[in-house]
């Protein structure tokens, strides 16, 4: 079972980027060339296809890059709200925010959240608007962690 701290949640950020960036950037180029190719000589149309399919490929990163934005954007506002709460159990608990850890990144119903000092787990239990939350004892079968800061 993994599980992860304030830091990590607050840390954590989503930088593989670059590579789809390249992508659309080499699509870019091959497109205005292919169309400067194509205005030159406007009887070889295979400059046109090349760059009809340049452009779909541009089409097709950019969406894939617009999908992974909405992702990340739902994660941030998830991530959002388990800060809060992390804080607002160790408050509660009357310990430091780094000991406790949950074992999702988002807040969600049922998920585990550990008391370091206390060395005991609970399972959360959400109201419908995630304002109120009531922590039962939980057993864990497999005692194997991973923490994440």
């Amino acid at each position: 079972m993994t599980f992860y701290t304030l830091k990590y949640i607050e840390n954590n950020k989503n930088s593989n980027k670059a590579i789809l960036y390249i992508l659309m950037l080499v699509a870019a180029v091959a497109m205005i060339i292919f169309a400067i190719l194509y205005l030159r000589n406007r009887f070889a149309t295979r400059y046109r296809d090349l760059g009809i399919i340049a452009l779909l490929f541009l089409l097709l990163f950019a969406g894939t890059q617009y999908e992974k934005y909405q992702k990340i954007t739902t994660q941030k506002s998830q991530a959002t709200q388990i800060v809060p709460f992390k804080k607002s159990v160790a408050k509660d608990a009357g310990v430091k925010d780094s000991d406790v850890m949950v074992n999702n990144t988002i807040l969600v119903d049922g998920m585990i959240v550990r008391i370091d000092s206390e060395n005991k787990d609970y399972q959360l239990n959400l109201n419908e608007d995630n304002n109120t939350y009531t922590l039962t004892e939980a057993h864990v079968i497999d005692h194997k962690v991973e923490v994440k800061n």
